[in-house]
């Protein structure tokens, strides 16, 4: 079998990692790949965007199946252009991909389904949205409406962080035409967690859990980031509360697609917030999270393609999906000023001395030079580590981290914590 995986970060490194390990798989190519996944499969110089390049490539090579990463292909329609070619494909449609790619959208579904979530206003005038910030009560969340690369929530303690937050989207256009409408929800406390889940359109089967950090620094300060490192499982997440997810959530959603017209095959991942009155939905996305992938992709017992063929072919019901009891720890080593500018090119040393201390290191921003391999992105690795407990795995991570170097690195210390 040739397999092809879209995207070129830690989320595809561990996906590759985890398909090269299926006896099934003879040949992988991954697009446009990164340093690390060089070393497992061929890297082709065509990016994530270029559907129709994809669809081409695939084609030409006789793929097949074909995994997809990141967000961006999936709401550009390339399930549906690589169906179209009579290609097998893995990720939800374009229509259905909007439960991402429109956060509008997301809330609407959620409303008229009854799926809980923040109270919320949808806003296409800046001015508009500045009256209701002066009278609404703080704090507030602030999102674009589109794609942000992870970036687009602003929690705005203060009115005036409200006000900067929608002038920064609506005014001065920092994320382009995503944030030409905004989504001003009330503020959710309680505690974070993700839930992935394999669907077929009909079927959810969730992942174990996982605890993505959001923020930039210690103790959940800075602004927000794609993900500074994970956790899998999340300690706090019972059965109890996955039984209510599950049903209420999961299950619920994939059932609002498909009365909607427009069935998920897929991915779908629940970022979520326990609340005092029950787990409510922070946002939905239509793929695997990253850097969640690089602790919970680890941690599955059962061959990846088996499952993304069921889901494919509609029967995921008969699959059985096993997971490891180790723990699992994630920590994101970043270039200096990330999630801001950044410089690139600094020769990265160490990964070898990482991986004996029994750690992974996922690829993510880094890229070859002259044999030698340089950062080339915000977020360059992903160190992750197995453990019987949360903080064996943290304490593997840690050391491994330590033997890491590259001028400017930077992460949290507080992963696991």
């Amino acid at each position: 079998m040739k397999v092809l995986v879209v995207g070129g970060g830690g989320r595809e490194h561990a996906l590759v990692w985890k398909i090269a390990q299926s006896p099934r798989v003879k040949k992988i190519f991954c697009l446009p790949g990164n340093a690390g996944i060089a070393a497992l499969a061929q890297c082709v110089d065509i990016k994530a965007e270029d559907v129709k390049g994809l669809a081409g490539f695939a084609q030409k090579q006789g793929i097949d199946l074909t995994v997809v990463g990141p967000e961006a292909p999936l709401v550009a329609g390339i399930v549906d252009e690589f169906e179209k070619r009579g290609l097998r494909i893995f990720g939800p449609s374009k229509a259905a991909a909007r439960i991402e790619g429109s956060k509008v959208f997301a809330k609407e579904l959620m409303k008229k389904y009854g799926i809980p979530t923040a109270d919320y206003r949808v806003f296409d005038d800046p001015e508009e949205a500045g009256r209701y910030i002066r009278e609404a009560e703080t704090p507030l969340v602030i999102k674009a409406e589109g794609l942000a690369a992870g970036k687009g929530v602003m929690v705005a303690r203060e009115r005036e962080e409200a006000l900067d937050a929608v002038k920064s989207i609506m005014k001065d256009g920092i994320f382009g035409d995503s944030g030409r409408r905004v989504v001003i929800e009330e503020f959710l406390e309680g505690r974070e967690v993700t839930v992935l889940a394999f669907c077929d359109g009909v079927t959810a089967v969730p992942m174990e859990c996982s605890r993505d950090y959001k923020r930039a620094y210690d103790k959940d300060r800075g602004p927000n980031t794609g993900g500074m490192g994970a956790v899998s499982p999340a300690h706090y997440y019972t059965p109890d509360v996955s039984e209510y997810v599950n049903k209420n959530i999961i299950q619920k959603t994939l059932e609002a697609m498909r009365l909607e017209g427009i069935p998920f095959k897929g991915v779908l991942y629940a970022g979520l917030m326990l609340t005092s009155k029950g787990p409510k939905v922070l946002e939905f996305n239509c793929r695997f999270g990253d850097p969640e992938t690089q602790v919970v992709v680890p941690r599955l017992k059962t061959d990846l393609v088996d499952v993304i063929e069921a889901v494919i072919e509609g029967r995921l019901s008969e699959c059985n999906i096993n997971w490891t009891g180790e723990k699992a720890v994630c920590v994101v080593l970043a270039s200096a000023g990330y999630p801001g500018d950044y410089e690139k090119g600094k020769e990265i040393a160490g990964i070898e001395d990482a991986e004996g201390e029994g750690a992974m290191v996922f690829h993510a921003g880094t890229a070859l030079k002259d044999g030698k391999i340089i950062t080339a992105g915000g977020r360059v690795l992903g160190v992750t580590a197995l453990g019987r407990t949360e903080e064996e795995a943290r304490e593997i991570a840690y050391r491994a981290v330590s033997r890491i170097r590259f001028d400017g690195m930077h992460y949290r210390k507080d992963i696991g914590l």
